[in-house]
């Protein structure tokens, strides 16, 4: 029912005033007079569509050109009832990995033929509401990640004509499409390999209590240790909240453990890796005194000291898909694609659990569903030069 309504694309002419065209109309009819030809001629030059002459053409171009015309997408946004414009409502705009979803996301914006506004909601739920509500009249969609807010409370914050795709939200409930991360998974994959190379003594450090990512990526963790039975020692669980300051904190409190976790599992990499700057300003050997491995695989994980192994998963792409499925929405497309996709992942071994210098990429995995045993993915080693 929402799609369908999405469909409908209800007027956008809000906030929109007629001296805006006026002004439009003025542009194009004084390059008509410069160029001697009709208005109708220009507006076909400037939006790209056929003239009878090339020499008609490249007359009102150098016009144009000349008298410095842009079309005013207001104005023009009131004829076609497009704004060519998408938005996008992230909880952070800060770091890597949210630099890599807005980069997929623009690359394919502008591939196909759309700008980008992008807001942060700074992870919290009633600002997010109140960006969306903002956005509604200026974009033509929107892509959200709101990892700590219902797919529900989220759409009631936009009108059902506006398309929509769901970045990581709860499955279900809330009529768009959805892209995530097989956080469980990944998870799970990365400490049932922990568990295969001799740790029992685990140490997991979380992300932000009201982050669906972190909870799910606890969970994967949780199932791995449970599915080792007695051969795991509990799991020590340190709070954090996806920063490097928390990871740092975090190997701290590790270092003051007895018995020390052998292993520390963070549920992203930028903890991860303040946590290896503080194992290794306390001269801590990683990864015969700790192992450290994260989850994401930023740019930077395979820069760290020393290389970080992590769950991969392709943040740009995740972007690009999303961006490029908002696209199928408004353009009436989206007929026959599936309502969730779960993006597969990969384990990438680095020296920080493995002590060798190389790395290691296991084949794409198959989404998970809850609770189903890990398929073990086969490994294709591959030594790089350092």
């Amino acid at each position: 029912m929402a799609r369908d309504e999405r469909r409908a694309r209800g007027t956008r002419s809000a906030g929109r005033t007629s001296g805006e065209a006026g002004a439009a109309a003025g542009g194009v009819r004084e390059g008509a007079l410069a160029a001697g030809v009709s208005v109708a001629t220009v507006s076909r030059v400037v939006n790209g569509t056929a003239v009878g002459r090339d020499e008609t053409k490249r007359r009102v171009e150098a016009e144009i050109a000349r008298l410095r015309y842009a079309p005013n997408a207001a104005a023009r946004s009131l004829i076609t009832n497009r704004t060519s414009t998408v938005g996008v409502v992230l909880p952070d705009i800060w770091g890597e990995y949210f630099s890599e979803v807005i980069r997929g996301i623009d690359l394919a914006a502008r591939q196909a033929g759309y700008h980008v506004l992008v807001s942060s909601s700074h992870s919290d739920a009633a600002e997010t509401r109140e960006v969306l509500r903002a956005m509604n009249g200026r974009v033509d969609g929107v892509v959200v990640m709101a990892p700590h807010a219902s797919p529900q409370a989220l759409a009631s914050s936009f009108p059902p004509a506006l398309p929509a795709v769901f970045l990581n939200s709860a499955p279900g409930g809330a009529g768009a499409p959805s892209l995530s991360v097989d956080n469980r998974g990944g998870a799970r994959a990365m400490v049932g390999h922990l568990l295969a190379l001799g740790h029992r003594r685990l140490a997991f450090l979380n992300g932000p209590a009201s982050n669906r990512d972190a909870a799910e990526r606890r969970r994967g963790a949780h199932d791995a240790l449970r599915a080792a039975g007695p051969a795991a020692e509990p799991v020590l669980e340190i709070p954090g909240d996806f920063t490097e300051e928390s990871g740092r904190v975090a190997g701290e409190e590790l270092l003051r453990q007895s018995p020390r976790p052998t292993a520390l599992f963070a549920a992203n990499d930028s903890m991860a890796i303040g946590a290896l700057y503080a194992l290794r300003r306390a001269r801590a050997s990683i990864p015969a005194d700790v192992a450290v491995a994260g989850f994401d695989d930023v740019p930077i994980a395979r820069f760290a000291s020393p290389p970080l192994s992590t769950i991969r998963h392709d943040i740009r792409s995740l972007g690009a898909r999303a961006l490029a499925r908002l696209v199928a929405e408004i353009e009436g497309r989206g007929d026959g694609l599936p309502d969730r996709e779960v993006l597969p992942f990969h384990l990438v071994l680095r020296y920080s659990t493995e002590g060798v210098d190389t790395e290691t990429t296991t084949e794409p995995s198959h989404p998970l569903r809850a609770g189903a045993p890990v398929p073990y993915p086969t490994t294709d080693r591959r030594r790089k030069a350092r």
